[in-house]
């Protein structure tokens, strides 16, 4: 088992993964963000058994005036036959040191407030609530 970076090879194998958070998304939305999201820096990460995707991150190293430098952790998801063993916390524990790595103050990710299960998740970890996002629909 190892924890890497993906590359853009190995998108289809990330969607199958990534699906399972983002519901309504479809691979060709999937793979037109991922392509969009290169100029931040946008990085997937993997955590792999063999050629298996147990667990996926999607991050990127931002800075602004409340977070400061910061990891922003966009998706975390584990494929639903491997959770409750351990790879979310894994998964962090590789963030955190990433992120320290790149200089960060923080780790910030941002929850759907129906997501009960991942916010205890969350805070088991050590992430505290900090603030509410607020979502604008602008395209009908």
């Amino acid at each position: 088992m190892q924890i890497r970076e993906l590359d853009l090879k190995e998108l289809y194998t990330a969607y199958d993964v990534v699906k399972q958070l983002r519901l309504e998304l479809t691979y060709q939305e999937f793979e037109d963000l991922i392509y969009d999201m290169r100029h931040m820096e946008y990085k997937m990460f993997g955590i792999m058994e063999a050629e298996e995707l147990i667990a996926y991150a999607g991050v990127a190293v931002q800075t602004n005036l409340y977070h400061k430098r910061h990891l922003y952790i966009f998706d975390l998801v584990t494929d639903e036959k491997s959770r409750g063993k351990g790879y979310g916390n894994m998964m962090l524990d590789f963030l955190q040191d990433y992120a320290k790595t790149c200089m960060c103050e923080n780790i910030v990710l941002s929850s759907g407030f129906e997501k009960e299960k991942a916010h205890i998740f969350y805070e088991k970890y050590g992430f505290k609530k900090k603030s509410f996002v607020f979502l604008k629909n602008i395209i009908k």
